[in-house]
């Protein structure tokens, strides 16, 4: 592998000794069912998951990726095998964890609370899995989440901006209690209102609405509800989420996934999300201050 300069987005040493043992047990099994398994790989994975974060975190297209990388078509093959296979979900959960253990929380939550964000579409979404928000006025799709407690994913779901809140937030609900059968309450919003509360008690699950106080004004964050909108702003970070530019709702979702596990491994490591608009690290400032 041939040296380039280091780009924000790229991987450290410690962030990558966090995921590290899953894609190498990922390359290990599928090079077992090969023919040519003696032969080395050819693509470093580490390089592999730095150009899959450098795309989700500057919002460039694949063909655009700098050379420094291996080239942009086995950087996609890549990331749709590992789409496929489930890998991105399986990179959120061992950090979930991890976090939760490092906030004192136990590893499985028993709480969580379903948001949903409306977002507008690039060219290249086909007109079938778009619809309008009649409520937002906005066509695109819709983005529905389930987080614990700190604002950690849980389950996501992209479909058509039409789609009711309560429609998405019983598939959502569902994906939740299967992977956290510790889960005994949601809190959400008025939008949830219609259907959920029932089917929640039939996994279980206590619905609870949580809505501003009569009269108020301006921002005004929503007791127990102010974490899952707090995840939406964090994820702007990353700018291939500010505009649905994936074909599919599938990759969609799976860059909500590669968003949140560069959050949470920044956490684990104390390492700062790089803004934009300063790309000089803190320590660095202070030096020169």
């Amino acid at each position: 592998m041939t040296e380039r300069r280091a780009y924000p987005s790229d991987l450290s040493d410690a962030r990558w000794e966090l995921i590290e043992p899953m894609l190498s047990a990922w390359r290990f099994e599928r090079r077992g069912l090969a023919l040519d398994f003696d032969r080395p790989p050819r693509h470093d994975l580490r390089e592999i998951m730095n150009a899959i974060l450098y795309v989700d975190r500057t919002g460039c297209q694949w063909a655009y990726l700098p050379h420094g990388f291996p080239p942009h078509q086995s950087i996609y093959g890549y990331f749709a095998r590992w789409q496929k296979d489930g890998v991105f979900a399986q990179l959120n959960a061992l950090p979930r964890e991890l976090v939760r253990q490092q906030e004192g929380k136990s590893p499985e939550p028993s709480a969580c609370m379903v948001g949903a964000q409306r977002i507008r579409t690039s060219t290249s979404v086909p007109a079938r899995s778009q619809g309008i928000d009649a409520g937002k006025k906005i066509a695109g799709r819709k983005r529905s989440i389930i987080t614990d407690a700190l604002g950690l994913l849980l389950a996501v779901l992209v479909t058509a901006a039409g789609v009711q809140d309560s429609t998405a937030g019983k598939t959502l609900l569902e994906q939740a209690a299967a992977n956290h059968p510790g889960l005994r309450k949601v809190w959400v919003d008025g939008g949830y209102r219609q259907h959920l509360g029932e089917h929640a008690a039939t996994l279980g699950i206590n619905r609870e609405i949580t809505q501003r106080k009569p009269g108020t004004r301006g921002f005004t964050p929503i007791t127990k509800r102010w974490a899952v909108e707090r995840t939406y702003g964090r994820r702007m970070l990353h700018r291939r989420l500010t505009r649905d530019c994936e074909t599919l709702p599938a990759p969609s979702e799976t860059m909500i996934h590669i968003a949140m596990t560069d959050l949470m491994t920044r956490r684990l490591t104390s390492e700062n999300t790089i803004s934009w608009r300063d790309p000089t690290p803190a320590h660095q400032s202070r030096i020169q201050g």
